[in-house]
């Protein structure tokens, strides 16, 4: 199945950004996380600390507030983490998701109309922490959002069949310690198909497993049309 993202555009349905009208699209600015950046040749990005200081210089650099990017991007940030692994012995670091870099306790807004398929603490380390799923039917077309790295608080107040609409709150980016060990950021996703997971889905896959992921899993920036 591939989602038909024409019909979101033929109708005209424009996303709100993931952080609202608070902060501008032109202080989004991209960032590159791979492997193929030398930058990050001597950086431990998998280090909390290290990773936002070399966030804090791309903002600085572009006057932004806010850093993304990483969709399909093969990363360094989880290969010294025994979960991404697999039990085939495949190592997990094609990322499916893009990531928004940006100060915690910044509000994320419900981007479209939706309801909570699912919510949980992913609390071990190198998963999302507090996590939500929203499920959304716009004009027949079905999908779903995953919003990963939350703050505790984010959990409060929700549950299964809630209805958020489009510019909403949705909750609030979690601290180095509640998201599990990254810098503070959100973990964006579509998700076709949840697979009959509930609070959680795979962020991060195998190049062996990426053919399947890349159809479950599109580009999210093809909602927000980020440079």
């Amino acid at each position: 199945m591939v989602l038909p993202f024409n019909v979101l555009a033929l109708n005209r349905i424009k996303p709100s950004l993931i952080f609202g009208s608070k902060i501008q699209r032109n202080r989004y600015t991209p960032i590159n996380l791979s492997i193929s950046n030398s930058e990050l040749l001597h950086i431990d990005i998998s280090n909390p600390s290290q990773c936002q200081n070399y966030i804090d210089q791309i903002l600085e650099k572009n006057r932004a507030e806010v850093t993304y990017g990483g969709y399909l991007e093969k990363r360094n940030l989880y290969k010294q983490n025994p979960n991404f692994t697999t039990t085939d012995d495949h190592f997990r670091n094609v990322h499916l998701g893009i990531d928004f870099w940006t100060k915690s306790g910044t509000e994320v807004i419900v981007p479209f109309d939706g309801t909570v398929h699912s919510f949980k603490n992913n609390a071990i380390k190198g998963d999302y922490g507090p996590t939500i799923v929203l499920k959304h039917d716009l004009i027949g077309c079905y999908f779903h959002t995953l919003y990963g790295h939350l703050s505790l608080d984010s959990l409060e107040d929700i549950f299964v069949g809630k209805v958020l609409t489009k510019g909403t709150k949705l909750g609030s980016l979690g601290t180095s310690d509640i998201n599990v060990n990254y810098a503070p950021h959100l973990h964006f996703q579509l998700i076709l198909d949840m697979e009959n997971k509930y609070g959680d889905y795979p962020g991060v896959c195998a190049v062996e497993d990426l053919s399947y992921y890349k159809k479950n899993c599109p580009d999210p920036n093809i909602l927000f049309d980020l440079p």
